[in-house]
């Protein structure tokens, strides 16, 4: 099978930070071991050198990605392949590639992989937009264009069965039909960031450590968390280490959203708040988790799927996590919580408590093992089958 795996990335120099292209370069080398014939197209290439490359412009804003697509490339570039598959992970560019595909002259199947959902639904079923991608009153045009997209999909992938039932009903309110096509396909965790707590002793730093190691932008509720760590941090128990993921962001992304900013230095102005940096190594990434007792999840609304909640279980941290999306289908129930105080029991608890976090290390750490790249891989190549 000859796969063409169109990939968007937004942040070139910090490929650490950028969920989608961790994705690819922990897939693709899994789908070429498969037996696959892989080419990514992107503006940075994946690790493995087995894999095709093919170069492609970054979009300038998260917009230009949904919106503009460069026909005679993606033409050129279908016939020059001749993909028996092609995978749109930015699920909007799908009609573009539908029409490339038609001008092309080939047959092959189109998947679009719904890797961020620009809306969420509350528990009474409402529909809420992505405030994220609702600059200039664009959020129902691109949620318009992302029904486009599922429509115009030969197959139609998601990470989990929150994001299916989401998908789905999204659908069915502007009369897309996913009949067979819809596909429940989970990212690949990261075998480098594996510990598991029944066969290794875990080396904490002084003092028990939460890490909160997600986007800072204020769509990911990063206020509700500076709230908690307010009360985390007042409470004396513990420390908090803050994953500064992003680095120095360009300045058409600034001017977009510059909440991740803002949102740090509340956070450094915390006393017993630490913002540290990965510096884009994964292997200090892994060092920092280490040397951490637990992990917080986002409080972001729209939840489908989390890496950097997967990271921490993987190397067997217990995430404490509100009851929203993915988290309230994935997360242990007994390590969600509700309201501030809960939350502040549960990591006092975890904190202090070693045979409750020893269970919850191992639990967490069990909870990934359905994610390796080969499982991944395996259910991804079906899915396209």
């Amino acid at each position: 099978m000859r796969v063409l795996y169109l990939l968007n990335i937004s942040n070139p120099d910090r490929l650490s930070s950028d969920s989608g292209w961790i994705f690819a370069d922990l897939l693709a080398p899994a789908l070429v071991d498969a037996g696959a014939s892989v080419t990514v197209a992107a503006p940075a290439a994946v690790g493995d050198g087995r894999c095709g490359f093919f170069l492609t412009e970054v979009p300038r804003t998260k917009y230009r990605a949904r919106f503009s697509s460069d026909l005679d490339e993606l033409v050129e570039l279908i016939r020059e392949e001749r993909p028996d598959v092609v995978v749109a992970n930015q699920i909007e560019e799908a009609p573009a590639l539908r029409v490339a595909l038609m001008e092309a002259g080939s047959d092959a199947l189109l998947a679009g992989y719904c890797h961020y959902l620009p809306f969420s639904f509350t528990a009474g079923g409402q529909i809420l937009l992505d405030p994220s991608l609702s600059d200039a009153g664009l959020g129902r045009p691109v949620l318009l264009a992302f029904a486009a997209g599922l429509a115009a999909c030969d197959r139609v992938m998601v990470h989990s069965g929150t994001a299916a039932s989401w998908v789905s009903a999204a659908a069915s309110r502007v009369t897309v039909d996913l009949e067979d096509r819809l596909r429940v396909v989970p990212a690949p965790r990261d075998e480098r960031l594996l510990r598991d707590p029944a066969t290794t002793k875990a080396a904490y730093s002084a003092g028990a450590i939460g890490v909160y190691n997600h986007r800072l932008y204020a769509h990911y509720g990063t206020e509700q968390f500076v709230d908690l760590a307010r009360q985390l941090a007042a409470s004396g128990t513990l420390r908090l280490r803050v994953m500064d993921l992003f680095g120095s962001r360009r300045a058409e992304r600034k001017s977009l959203d510059d909440s991740p900013e803002h949102m740090g230095d509340q956070l450094a102005a915390l006393p017993h708040v630490q913002i540290v940096s990965d510096r884009g190594d994964r292997i200090r990434y892994r060092d920092l988790l280490a040397g951490a007792r637990f992990g917080i999840a986002p409080f972001r609304p729209g939840c489908p799927w989390s890496m950097s909640v997967i990271d921490c279980q993987g190397m067997g941290l217990p995430v404490i996590a509100p009851r929203l999306g993915w988290l309230a289908e994935h997360i242990d129930p007994e390590l969600q919580f509700s309201t501030p105080a809960e939350a502040t029991d549960l990591a006092e608890r975890l904190a202090l408590d070693d045979e409750f976090h020893m269970l919850h290390a191992k639990r967490a750490h069990a909870s990934t093992a359905d994610f390796t790249p080969a499982r991944v891989a395996a259910r991804y190549l079906a899915a396209l089958s």
